[in-house]
């Protein structure tokens, strides 16, 4: 078996395996609001006394307007947010955009694509089922009517708030609500009608749960998006998320996504979440989104050599093991396959299990899928930033995959490396930035329709809504349709022509976080086979070879061992010579 290193740096290695835990620098006291001398706040209104709100409200716009009786400015604090707009008025200079210009932004509701549901434009009552307001089914909604701000989906309290799937941002008002018949493979379940007045007597500050209404769901689905969250996070156990554990920190979404006046601090885009990695005393009313925030820069005083880690490995990469460790989370999502009918003609679906699971991987409306759970996600050089791929942008069609990227570290690769493939989103940095760290993260993939011709991602229509409905892709399974419906509405130039590329996007994990005893070992990473096996730029002891560092290794092994033996020979024999 050949040396692999030399005996410095193996000595090195060795000395960091010891540490195969990880463990906080803090007792996390001043941060823990289970601390059990800590005051507990109490509010200073019972919104169930308030007259107004003792009344049969005929739908959520009521309950705001009764809201902005009291709370006038809310409204107009949440409108300047990119929850409301879905813009990202932070990113115009990326852009390049001025401020008099129609579109000051990017984000979901302009510019943006994915390869998820792809994008917004013409399938608004699908996707606005997530907004914070009320009735974004088309281009004429109004954004400046303060009464369709929807309150309730983030400050109800009593767990049965819940908006309609297709129901543009409204909950269900009555038993004749629409239930999904709109498209080929509709429920036509009932859904009951959702008790307005008894939610705005009952509400208060957001919690997990609140977030989580929309957040577990991105991507259509509980799990499908993000692979660090979904409905577990509700109330996680230890394992899960020792952050959110309630019984241990009980961290609620805004004790690091810092809110004022109604701002959520967070990652816009190609802009980082946060500016620097630096701590922060507790309660100073700032962005602690980095976990240097409360941990430091030096979070194991017992373990030196962890420390000297933190300036190029990022505290997810040890604390975050396996993304999607509770819910099964989808890998990859063929759009070609979809439109695919039975032998009898008619739309269907079929069913695989994961790891104790049971999860589509087909569904006529929407293609073929993969998942994964519990399982280890890759890794990526990561300064916070994302370069992205907007609507209209320009793609290579021609440059196969295998000649712009390595594919090979894929655990859930489906590339075919022979084929074009479009980055919808990718990291832009090296080992060499000081500000990129080793980042855990999940990277979607699969295929979607592009315009041939002009050489853009296209954006087709897939919910039937509106007087084009029966051209949508979920009515017709006709992609020809779908695809000119969704351009003519977005005011895109469309060819007629349009094929199949793959794309590939990037979705970093920060969200279950798990304990010292369960983060990854020292082993998993610094092994020629390890998690890191393939993420280039630098030279990591266990997984490398230098063969003059080898050579130099081998050298002093052999002559450590040749001066141990002679040193014992010499001890042997003078002490037998002393002893006559």
């Amino acid at each position: 078996m050949h040396i692999r290193n030399s005996v410095c740096i193996a000595g090195l290695f060795l000395s960091s395996v010891v540490c195969v835990t990880l463990v906080s620098g803090h007792d996390g006291d001043d941060n823990n609001p289970k601390k059990k001398d800590a005051p507990v706040r109490q509010p200073t209104a019972d919104h169930s006394k308030f007259e107004s709100l003792q009344v049969e409200f005929s739908d959520g716009p009521a309950v705001t307007a009764a809201c902005l009786e009291c709370h006038t400015e809310a409204s107009k604090q949440l409108m300047q947010t990119s929850h409301w707009t879905w813009i990202c008025h932070r990113a115009k200079a990326m852009m390049g955009v001025k401020e008099k210009d129609t579109n000051p932004a990017v984000g979901k509701a302009q510019y943006v694509i994915n390869n998820f549901c792809i994008a917004l434009a013409s399938n608004e009552p699908r996707c606005t089922s997530c907004h914070a307001g009320f009735g974004w089914a088309d281009k004429t909604f109004d954004f400046t009517d303060e009464t369709r701000v929807d309150c309730l989906v983030c400050h109800d309290q009593t767990g049965t708030y819940k908006k309609f799937p297709a129901g543009a941002g409204h909950p269900v008002y009555s038993k004749d609500f629409p239930q999904g018949r709109e498209w080929p493979g509709g429920s036509g379940r009932m859904i009951m009608p959702v008790d307005l007045s008894n939610v705005a007597q009952n509400v208060g500050k957001p919690t997990r749960r609140n977030c989580g209404t929309c957040h577990f769901f991105g991507g259509g689905g509980e799990g499908v998006k993000h692979g660090d969250m979904d409905v577990k996070l509700t109330d996680p156990d230890r394992q899960l998320d020792v952050h959110m554990c309630s019984a241990e920190a009980d961290f609620q979404c805004t004790v690091c996504h810092t809110t004022v006046n109604h701002k959520v601090s967070g990652r816009c885009f190609e802009l980082p979440a946060y500016e620097k990695r630096e701590y922060v005393l507790p309660g100073v009313l700032t962005n602690r989104l980095a976990c240097e925030s409360c941990h430091t820069e030096n979070p194991h005083p017992e373990y030196a050599k962890l420390n000297d880690h933190a300036d190029k490995v990022s505290c997810q990469a040890c604390h975050i093991p396996t993304l999607a460790r509770r819910k099964a989370t989808k890998m990859w999502w063929d759009w070609s396959k979809a439109g695919q009918m039975n032998e009898e003609g008619k739309p269907f679906t079929t069913k695989t299990d994961v790891k104790g699971e049971t999860v589509p991987s087909f569904d006529t409306k929407k293609g073929e899928f993969i998942w994964a759970k519990d399982a280890v996600p890759e890794y990526v050089w990561f300064n916070g930033r994302l370069k992205h791929t907007f609507v209209g942008d320009v793609v290579d069609d021609e440059t196969p995959a295998g000649q712009l990227c390595k594919h090979t570290h894929g655990r859930f690769d489906h590339i075919d490396e022979d084929k074009p493939i479009v980055f919808i989103n990718r990291v832009m940095t090296t080992y060499d930035d000081a500000e990129a760290r080793i980042w855990p993260v999940k990277i979607h993939r699969g295929t979607q329709p592009y315009d041939t011709v002009n050489k853009t991602l296209v954006i087709p229509k897939l919910f039937p809504y509106g007087p084009d409905k029966g051209a949508a892709f979920w009515k017709s399974c006709d992609w020809g349709k779908a695809i000119k419906a969704g351009m003519d509405y977005s005011g895109l130039p469309y060819s007629g022509q349009f094929g199949w590329i793959q794309t590939e996007m990037i979705w970093p994990l920060k969200h279950t976080v798990a304990p010292k005893e369960n983060a990854v070992k020292c082993a998993e990473c610094h092994h020629p086979d390890g998690r890191l096996a393939e993420l280039a730029g630098f030279y990591m002891p266990g997984r490398d070879r230098t063969p003059i560092a080898d050579f130099i290794g081998i050298l002093m092994v052999a002559g450590t061992i040749t001066a141990a033996c002679g040193h014992g020979f010499l001890r042997i024999v003078l002490r037998r010579r002393e002893s006559e």
